[in-house]
């Protein structure tokens, strides 16, 4: 018990003075939790201190916050190319950045990375681990980690993941994700391997072939996106299969809209209410979200720090407003090519002021993921954001489209759609034919003029869907099976 409590003590010191966080400490709790776990069934009284860190506390929260953005800034101007110039150019000194002329330093964004990767390459860092993002939206970016980040996330995650519940000895997960999000498996994996469970890396197969996985390797934690979710609910439909055959008692999913129409499918489908829309984005990691019983999302503040940015102003976003997320990780939990305002077009809304009532309170909120920017349908000007923000519309986001085609009685998962704001006003809308087939297009229409979204329609053959909008299921990876799905 003694040296439990000097490695959380300094676990706990390493993470306010922005100390390296050492790997041996980290993965000591996680033996302390397993071990606790097996004595006395629970992890104790002090588990939300520990977890969720000193940023919970909102009385000291600008604080560190502070700290923890000066430290992470001086450090990236002497050891990164690209910030040892855009700090020079925009005259910010490090050593003055608070959160509220944080403003004064530009944006970070994917072309940057793009065009640039070697300049966000940091001095004295080695890297040893490539990963890329899915490229779904563009030109993928690829991220280099270090030896220490890549054996430091997951046991961070691992600890969290074990304290609260999440992940134990007698799990088992199952891995439905591209092969390309190497950051992502590899986190997966090694949580698993902290925490004494059993990795099923399957990837995205064919959806008949991650079923016979489940259905034989009998998972208890499902790690996949939305869309491919909506393919195994398909497969397990044409099948014959319910929750007597699965053991899952979660189901993780992240980087596209799940919609509540798919999650009460899965839910019904695989017999588990736990079905977690989640954050999670390679170029910030290890900075994460996650949902609470309100269907707010909430970020991580440990590790990095988090804003939310007007859609129409590019100014701090108001209760109410659109705006797009903008994180920061911090140093010392991004050491090898680290960004700085990093706007990853995630859209979100800022909640009311006042208590948030959810069981995640403690810490800030926002909506959960509406979609990207780019997906707002094309067409009228938003007003004067910079990047593009005049040549999309203000209007629909992606999740309110998702939301409303995906409660559809054809169950058109994933949807399939295109969106264009008319010269009128209002929404054009090109579906698939199956999206109507067997419902009628009068009746899609009022359909979603019951969920606001007043449309022209515009009725396709199916094999057109994939080219309305691409999903990550987009992604499935050939075997030497030919079963068709």
């Amino acid at each position: 018990m003694f040296e439990t409590g000097v490695r959380q003590l300094r676990l706990a010191l390493a993470m306010v003075w922005g100390r390296p966080l050492n790997v041996g400490v980290l993965t000591g709790l996680v033996d302390d939790a397993l071990a606790t776990l097996r004595e006395f069934g629970e992890p104790g009284d002090d588990v939300g201190q520990l977890v969720d860190g000193p940023f919970a506390d909102p009385t000291v929260r600008r604080d560190l916050t502070e700290r923890a953005l000066r430290r992470t800034a001086r450090r990236l101007v002497n050891v990164s190319p690209f910030y040892a110039q855009r700090f020079a150019a925009a005259g910010v000194d490090p050593r003055r950045l608070t959160v509220d002329n944080l403003g004064e330093l530009p944006l970070t964004v994917k072309a940057d990375l793009v065009a640039e990767p070697r300049a966000f390459l940091c001095a004295g860092s080695t890297p040893v681990i490539s990963t890329r993002t899915t490229g779904s939206t563009g030109a993928p970016v690829e991220i280099w980690l270090s030896r220490y980040e890549a054996s430091m996330w997951p046991a961070f995650a691992a600890l969290s993941g074990i304290l609260r519940g999440e992940i134990g000895p007698t799990d088992a997960m199952q891995v439905c994700l591209s092969s390309r999000a190497t950051a992502a498996v590899q986190q997966d994996v090694g949580v698993c391997r902290l925490a004494g469970a059993r990795a099923d890396v399957v990837g995205l197969v064919p959806p008949d072939e991650a079923l016979d996985a489940m259905l034989h390797g009998k998972p208890t934690i499902l790690a996949t996106y939305p869309s491919y979710l909506a393919l195994l609910i398909k497969a397990a439909a044409r099948r014959g299969v319910g929750p007597a055959e699965f053991r899952l008692r979660r189901v993780d999913t992240g980087g596209e809209v799940l919609s509540t129409a798919l999650a009460a499918a899965a839910r019904e489908t695989f017999g588990t209410p736990n079905i977690n829309d989640t954050f999670a984005m390679t170029e910030v990691l290890p900075v994460t979200g996650r949902s609470c019983n309100l269907g707010h999302l909430h970020h991580d503040l440990n590790t990095g720090h988090v804003e939310v940015l007007s859609v129409a102003t590019g100014e701090p976003a108001t209760a109410g407003e659109l705006g797009t997320v903008v994180i920061t990780p911090y140093y010392p939990y991004r050491e090898c090519m680290p960004v700085f305002r990093y706007d990853t077009r995630d859209l979100v809304r800022v909640l009311p002021d006042g208590p948030l009532g959810c069981d995640l309170a403690g810490t800030p909120a926002t909506s959960l993921i509406l979609g990207k920017f780019e997906g707002l349908p094309r067409g009228a000007a938003t007003g004067g954001r910079a990047a593009g923000a005049g040549s999309r519309a203000a209007g629909a986001t992606t999740r309110d489209l998702v939301e409303a085609l995906e409660a559809l009685p054809t169950r058109p998962w994933p949807a399939r759609f295109r969106a264009e704001v008319l010269d009128d006003g209002r929404l054009g809308l090109t579906l698939p034919h199956s999206t109507v087939d067997g419902f009628g297009a009068d009746a899609v229409t009022t359909h979603l003029a019951d969920r606001g979204l007043d449309v022209e329609l515009r009725i396709v053959a199916d094999d057109e869907a994939t080219a309305l909008r691409a999903v990550r299921a987009d992604l499935i990876e050939s075997t030497f099976t030919t079963r068709a799905y």
